[in-house]
């Protein structure tokens, strides 16, 4: 009877385990969408519990804090993200350095980018959430950062080639920028093209 028992209330305990792990990736993705359309200030834990379809008691077992829970969203979609973009090259390295620089560029003009802006504008003036952001921000960077290396066949121990690819990162983040105001997506466009002449210049 004991082992009867045992196995039972094991078999009892995945779908519970899957029930939890739906909740918490449910209010992942709520609290992604509330902070891009809502910004910080509009972002509760009740406004992103009652999104997700599930109670504030159950947010807050998931996520003590609101800290918790928007830093863990931004990172959650933010991973998401990237094994999404590695997918769209699953062998590596492209040939297509083009297609490369624009798939970098469309992760910083969606709504995780918009989501992640409200999350550093409300670090700068929030002394209990800023280490989690900046410590947050430095993993997405390192994280971005070595997936372009891979995809652009980027060889690091070359002068220059690092802070080549930092650039194309840090100019993708200035279209996401821009973005947020006005769709310039022609603009965009050429930008794109340009980036990626001097890339193949620079790392061929």
């Amino acid at each position: 009877m004991a082992s009867v028992t045992t196995i039972g209330d094991r078999a009892e305990r995945v779908p519970k385990q899957d029930r939890s792990r739906a909740t918490r990736q449910r209010l992942l993705e709520a609290a992604v969408a509330c902070l891009a359309e809502h910004g910080w200030a509009g972002s509760t834990v009740t406004v992103v519990a009652e999104r997700a379809g599930v109670s504030r008691g159950a947010a807050q077992h998931h996520f003590p804090t609101r800290e918790d829970l928007f830093t863990a969203a931004v990172e959650y979609v933010a991973e998401e993200r990237s094994t999404a973009l590695r997918a769209l090259f699953p062998q590596g390295a492209a040939q297509d350095r083009r297609a490369v620089v624009s798939a970098l560029v469309d992760l910083y003009t969606g709504p995780l980018f918009r989501a992640a802006l409200h999350l550093w504008v409300a670090a700068s003036n929030e002394e209990q959430l800023r280490p989690q952001v900046t410590e947050l921000e430095a993993h997405v960077g390192r994280e971005t950062h070595r997936i372009a290396v891979d995809l652009l066949g980027a060889d690091e121990s070359r002068p220059g080639v690092r802070e080549t690819v930092q650039g194309l990162l840090d100019m993708a983040r200035g279209l996401g920028l821009a973005n947020l105001l006005t769709d310039d997506a022609a603009r965009r466009d050429r930008v794109v093209t340009q980036w990626a002449v001097l890339l193949n210049e620079t790392l061929t």
